[in-house]
């Protein structure tokens, strides 16, 4: 990226970050790039499902029932694509299939689960601020 990303590896915890905006390559942004595929419908439920234990497939299609079984392909091959999760294919008849987060996915859970946290915490806050701006409108 061509802008100015300051103190970003050494900044404590809810210090702010400084980046100059004007100078960013927003064709080539990495926060955009990653968050693009993490912040998917299905990709936190799956990321939240394997960061406790790996599971096959059939199983993660049990536990997210309204999702299809494409979009299930889909969001499993996406994560493995960004190296998330990794899957086993097992010798059986017929081959059963395992999925498991790998160490970069660990490393994105550590803070993804903050921000899943602070969602649960204040999600009926939030609710309650888009009735208040739909009220007014």
């Amino acid at each position: 990226m061509a802008g100015t990303i300051l103190n970003l590896k050494a900044r404590t915890s809810g210090a702010r970050r400084e980046i100059d905006l004007a100078g960013l390559d927003f064709t080539n942004c990495p926060v955009r790039d990653v968050l693009q595929k993490i912040g998917g419908k299905w990709s936190t439920l799956l990321l939240e499902a394997l960061a406790k234990q790996p599971y096959r497939f059939g199983e993660l299609r049990r536990m997210i029932p309204d999702i299809s079984q494409r979009m299930l392909t889909q969001s499993l091959r996406d994560l493995q694509r960004d190296g998330y999760i990794e899957r086993e294919v097992f010798p059986t008849k017929p081959p059963s299939v395992e999925y498991r987060m790998t160490e970069l996915g660990r490393s994105l859970y550590t803070v993804l689960s903050q921000l899943l946290n602070w969602a649960e915490a204040n999600h009926d806050e939030v609710r309650a601020a888009r009735l208040r701006f739909d009220s007014e409108e």
